[in-house]
């Protein structure tokens, strides 16, 4: 015969811990060392620092592809963490999943602006 001793726990979510763990992990490495490469390229390049640098920087289709991966990678980051911080803090399931709902079109929203601004659509 078993023993139950304390009260008995809810656990409520998805069991997400280690994917969500780790992804949070590789998106912020991926955008610290997209961080070093812009760095590197701004302390490198001769000349002011000005508008024609920063678009000269950011002209090459390679660099406006990693630009958008990492921002994919940051939309990623910050989906993980709101829905954990819903799903943690906000306890009646419609207003969280308002809450989800109106996370998931933001982001979405970014990425549309993103994808604007690196490639003037």
């Amino acid at each position: 015969m078993s023993v139950n001793y304390g009260s008995k726990r809810t656990v409520v979510g998805a069991h997400y811990g280690l994917r969500d763990w780790l992804s949070q992990r590789v998106t912020a490495g991926l955008m610290a060392l997209f961080t070093l490469i812009v760095l590197a390229q701004v302390i490198f390049s001769r000349g002011p620092v000005s508008y024609d640098k920063w678009a000269g920087i950011f002209a090459s289709q390679w660099m406006k592809v990693l630009t958008f991966s990492v921002i994919a990678a940051l939309l990623w980051h910050v989906w993980v963490g709101m829905r954990d911080v819903w799903m943690d803090y906000v306890k009646p399931v419609w207003l969280r999943l308002a809450l989800q709902i109106f996370t998931i079109v933001w982001l979405t929203g970014c990425a549309g602006w993103a994808i604007q601004v690196l490639w003037r659509l």
